[in-house]
């Protein structure tokens, strides 16, 4: 869904510069979602708005991408879908499990701040603001799975560690569907 999310700033693209002007585009003609968080980031409002234009159609392309694996299916099936914001998604309350990996707090700001460059004060204000995420996703009604990735530093090793890890509870998942 984190892909799906992406396409849908693209096809939402008119209405985000009209609401959040050219800045937030980036030299490649695309939507900058570094520069388009930072004008939303800490605005409960700009963030209210932003999200009215792109959820709902993060959620019927979302939708739309479970009717094509449902007919590509004859017997019972699994779905997954990777989002950030699953808690906001149409879906969300459709689920039969969730996994959450988890990891050390300072292991997540080592990572953030590698992958996206924001000074330390940022890093951790976002980090504040999402810290109720997690007791959402634990207040729905799917079995959650918990698999831990508290590698420090991405490896080749650390990620098949983690897939071997998540390939244990997909197959147990799926088991059951």
């Amino acid at each position: 869904m984190d892909k799906l999310g992406h396409e849908a700033i693209e096809w939402r693209k008119d209405a985000i510069v009209a609401r959040f002007g050219d800045s937030t585009i980036g030299a490649d003609g695309r939507v900058d979602r570094k520069l388009l968080g930072a004008r939303v980031f800490g605005k409960p409002e700009e963030l209210a708005a932003l999200e009215a234009i792109v959820h709902p159609e993060a959620n019927r392309l979302t939708d739309e991408w479970i009717a094509q694996q449902a007919a590509l299916k004859t017997a019972a099936w699994c779905c997954v879908i990777n989002a950030a914001l699953l808690h906001k998604s149409s879906v969300f309350r459709r689920l039969d499990a969730l996994i959450l990996v988890k990891a050390p707090l300072f292991t997540r700001l080592l990572r953030a701040h590698k992958r996206d460059r924001l000074p330390w004060p940022t890093l951790v204000r976002r980090f504040w603001s999402q810290a109720a995420f997690t007791s959402q996703y634990l207040a729905s009604n799917a079995d959650i799975y918990g698999v831990n990735n508290g590698a420090y530093f991405a490896s080749r090793y650390a990620r098949a560690s983690l897939e071997r890890r998540l390939d244990i509870v997909f197959s147990f998942i799926q088991g059951h569907c």
